[in-house]
């Protein structure tokens, strides 16, 4: 773990990249055999780290969903009242890992008691929730009570949603690959934060992140 002066770390606890925003390139369909899911997790950098790099995860890409413009940016969904929320999906090969498995892994990401963000982000943008599909949405439900029920003396706050399937946008290039282009300052940003720590306190050694 890196040791960065307090001053710096708090400096960088935002999940902002700091970037000349970039056009989001427009996305692939998945290919034949794969399927995709959408989590919102807060910060989209720690969401995208999280599943990038699994056996069967083919991609996760950072975005936005839960809104109705099209092409929404990241400096309009942090102002607010777009409806969007950061988040990412997740393009992976049934035959490899399963939805189970990533949704029940997404919930290890996150603070699910937390109704106005996850931790230091904290807005409309940053609230946490499935997007399922019609196929997905019983095993996501499955998933929520099982994790609920995991969550122990907290699982009474536990409050995330499962929402139906939404269009996803694509984020610009600034975001992609965050953590992996540029560890240092996604590092502070995890230590400034406090994700690490307070998702330690929910999950104990089951947390991701």
């Amino acid at each position: 773990m890196s040791r960065l002066p307090p001053m710096i770390v708090l400096a960088l606890a935002a999940c902002s990249p700091g970037e000349t925003p970039v056009k989001a390139a427009p996305l692939e369909p998945a290919p034949a055999g794969y399927q995709t899911a959408v989590f919102a997790g807060g910060c989209f950098w720690s969401s995208e780290k999280a599943f990038d790099g699994l056996p069967g995860v083919r991609s996760a890409v950072s975005g936005f969903v839960g809104g109705t413009r099209p092409n929404p940016t990241y400096e309009q969904v942090i102002r607010g009242g777009t409806g969007y929320r950061e988040a990412v999906m997740v393009t992976f090969d049934p035959a490899v890992v399963s939805y189970r498995t990533l949704v029940d892994r997404y919930w290890r990401t996150i603070d699910p008691t937390d109704p106005a963000g996850q931790v230091c982000d904290q807005g409309p943008s940053y609230v946490a929730a499935v997007y399922a599909t019609e196929a997905q949405t019983a095993t996501a439900l499955a998933s929520r009570a099982a994790a609920q029920a995991a969550l122990g003396r907290w699982g009474s706050g536990f409050i995330t949603p499962v929402y139906p399937a939404m269009r996803f946008w694509p984020a610009g290039a600034e975001h992609q690959d965050f953590a992996r282009r540029h560890p240092a300052r996604y590092e502070a940003y995890r230590i400034g934060c406090g994700r690490s720590a307070r998702l330690r306190a929910l999950w104990g050694a089951a947390a991701v992140g």
